[in-house]
């Protein structure tokens, strides 16, 4: 009746009682370690905590002054600016994405290598050596010549490419079978028909998959606008919280109220679009 049965890993898993108070205590342990940091941000914003050594798991009084005095202190508007920079990345990173997708997963072209090479290098350079050249490119836009910093804008173009959900498109996009492609240029279908009506639906589950990490990446971004803010009224939430957890007027507690607000976007995203990001993400281990 106890005899040990194997698991996926190939490891050992008694049925002995001691074998399931030990599971036990190790999945409570795992719990407290993920879930209790979320548990204090809750708890804490909606609690009076004076000192950051008080925060705690156990409720003791809820109170919604912390996000009174968050709203006072300007939150609102930073997260308004949050709001504005991440829709409109996004809707250009999606769409700089499923284009760029399209033609290097469909097309063939001279320096294709090179280009692909060139996507998955912007990959490895870490943001802050990125930090100069984008300052000065932004400070004076070639071609046009237009000054970016100080503006929304400023956040919101260097967000257009993304090399992350250019290669999940361009993978996704070389999956879909060509038969199809072929049969409907047969019927007269051009290359703009194919690619709307045949090829995007196709990638739905893509489409979810870059939609949660471009959300999550674009809504997290603190190094550029770092960059290109000047003032406070052009700074976005990610960026406030800084400037409210060293304001020595303002309490733990808020920084949690403001801190839950700027969590919550992300968690809402995810669940909104998560039978898309698990079909994706299962629709990619199953190519592999």
């Amino acid at each position: 009746m106890n005899a040990p049965t194997e698991t996926a890993l190939g490891l050992t898993e008694s049925r002995s009682p001691g074998g399931r108070i030990l599971k036990a205590v190790t999945y409570l342990l795992v719990l407290i370690v993920f879930a209790g940091p979320l548990l204090a941000l809750l708890v804490s914003a909606f609690g009076h905590v004076k000192d950051p050594t008080q925060l705690s798991i156990i409720p003791t009084g809820a109170t919604l002054d912390n996000f009174k005095i968050a709203f006072d202190q300007g939150v609102l508007a930073y997260l308004l600016n949050s709001f504005f920079v991440v829709g409109f990345g996004l809707l250009l990173q999606v769409a700089v994405s499923v284009l760029a997708g399209y033609a290097l997963a469909r097309k063939v072209f001279p320096g294709m290598t090179v280009v692909l090479v060139a996507i998955l290098a912007t990959l490895m350079l870490p943001e802050e050596i990125l930090a100069l050249p984008l300052s000065l490119i932004l400070s004076d836009l070639p071609v046009v010549h237009f000054n970016l910093i100080g503006t929304l804008a400023g956040m919101i173009v260097p967000l257009g490419a993304w090399g992350f959900s250019i290669l999940v498109m361009t993978e996704f996009m070389k999956d879909v079978p060509r038969e199809l492609e072929e049969a409907a240029r047969i019927d007269g279908a051009g290359d703009l028909r194919i690619f709307a009506q045949i090829i995007l639906p196709m990638c739905k589950p893509a489409l979810g998959v870059i939609g949660v990490f471009g959300f999550t990446m674009i809504w997290d971004q603190y190094l550029l606008p770092l960059l290109v803010s000047t003032d406070s009224s052009s700074y976005t939430l990610p960026l406030a919280l800084r400037t409210l957890r060293i304001d020595p007027a303002v309490t733990p507690g808020v920084v949690m109220a403001a801190s839950l607000l700027a969590l919550l976007p992300s968690v809402i995203v995810f669940l909104f679009f998560q039978r898309s990001f698990v079909h994706g993400l299962s629709s990619g281990a199953l190519k592999g």
